[in-house]
């Protein structure tokens, strides 16, 4: 499982810091295509969302904040899919085409994202910058079994009252049972 997991996380990051590089290195290109698809500020935001994807990239290889790396590329999937890859909008058959497979693709990136979500942190195998110490995931452990055995305390006491107040109607029904029978 844990191979399984840091194989697929670093294919998943290393694919984000591939394209974060790619919007660095071909900057001017891919502000001319956000330029084409009304977008204002293009270079600015192509430089932003390059930042976006290596720093979520960078997240999700090394396990360092995950949440937070998966929030920048969620926020740059779902920023970018319905803008540049309109392929509702798209005149030119070819461009529809290709413009759909980056939608569904960039869909399918944020489902996979999205689901790492799930994992509990800190994830296996990660470099262990900004994660909980052993002493502070211990005290985190003592706080939610002192809460549990308060809760389960509470049920108890909850439990017993309602079970004595069931005996006490008995032992009247009982005792005045009892009296009649001793009447007779």
């Amino acid at each position: 499982m844990k191979a399984a997991f840091l194989i697929g996380r670093t294919i998943l990051g290393g694919f984000f810091i591939y394209n974060g590089i790619h919007h660095f290195q071909q900057t001017d290109m891919i502000a001319s295509f956000a330029k084409s698809k009304g977008l204002p500020a293009p270079k600015a935001a192509v430089l932003a969302t390059g930042g976006a994807l290596l720093v979520g990239g960078a997240s999700l290889l090394t396990g360092v904040k995950p949440k937070y790396g998966i929030g920048a590329i969620l926020g740059f999937l779902t920023a970018v899919s319905p803008t540049m890859h309109d392929f509702w909008n798209a005149e030119d058959p070819q461009q529809r085409m290709q413009d759909q497979i980056n939608f569904a693709k960039n869909i399918a990136l944020a489902g996979a994202t999205l689901a790492l979500t799930g994992v509990e942190e800190p994830w296996p195998v990660s470099i262990p910058i900004g994660q909980p110490s052993q002493y502070d995931r211990a005290v985190k452990l003592g706080r939610s079994a002192q809460k549990l055995g308060r809760e389960t305390l509470n049920d108890a006491h909850k439990l017993g009252r309602e079970k004595f107040a069931d005996a006490e109607k008995l032992g009247r029904k009982a005792r005045k049972s009892a009296r009649k029978w001793f009447a007779a």
